[in-house]
């Protein structure tokens, strides 16, 4: 199976949709939001539905996402490969650009618990008001091919590969929980601290802003098995 997101979400949907896959912290805001893996893969769903439809985004189109580890930054890069884009941090060359509140492109809000912006952004789109409108299932038209480019300078099947290698280099299982303060960076960072995770069929503890002094205290409550970096 060549796209990204089927190959690591379908396995998870068949097996148990309700499990939780993504815990998000922000310890800045004291927030704390799960995800299980229906409501993961029903977010990508409509950003690769609203990536096809609004912006006709075709396999190996270059998409920039610059923005921090989120839940609903998780949902923005997994719709993103769904239709095959490759994810990069140059915005300059991209069909579409994620960027956080303060800054002109396609806003995500970054809410924890999915709320938009409340009013358009003077430079840019509002992207969670406008992406609610979209389906909770995708379906790709345009095949895509293993080689096409699909994360920083990997191609669907070496970034499929590699993240396969990380997870073994770690240990995981589908049994694993793992807790990360990994930067989602491209490419490395989103390697180590989602994709291996996903590839791996294991969940993840991820925690925006750590603070030092809590870091035990999520790796108790959350019942973490391993701990990244």
């Amino acid at each position: 199976m060549n796209n990204i997101t089927e190959a690591l979400l379908r396995p998870l949907l068949a097996t148990n949709p309700a499990r939780p896959l993504i815990t998000h912290y922000d310890d800045a805001a004291g927030t704390r939001v799960e995800l299980s893996v229906a409501t993961l893969a029903n977010w990508a769903a409509k950003t690769a539905n609203w990536l096809t439809e609004e912006h006709d985004l075709q396999p190996g189109d270059p998409v920039a996402v610059l923005l921090p580890p989120h839940w609903q930054t998780a949902g923005i890069l997994l719709g993103a490969w769904w239709c095959g884009a490759a994810v990069t941090a140059d915005p300059d060359d991209a069909a579409v650009a994620f960027v956080p509140p303060g800054r002109s492109g396609v806003v995500v809000s970054l809410d924890p618990m999915g709320r938009d912006l409340g009013a358009p952004p003077p430079d840019g789109v509002d992207f969670i008001a406008e992406v609610r409108m979209y389906g909770d299932d995708f379906r790709p038209i345009t095949p895509v091919s293993g080689t096409t480019r699909a994360l920083g300078e990997y191609s669907v099947d070496d970034a499929l590969a590699e993240a396969a290698r990380r997870a073994k280099s770690l240990g995981l299982t589908g049994e694993s929980r793992v807790l990360s303060t990994v930067d989602w960076t491209v490419p490395d960072g989103i390697l180590d601290g989602l994709l291996s995770v996903l590839s791996a069929g294991a969940s993840l503890v991820q925690v925006s802003n750590p603070d030092p002094e809590k870091l035990a205290a999520h790796r108790n409550t959350e019942r973490a098995t391993v701990t990244v970096p």
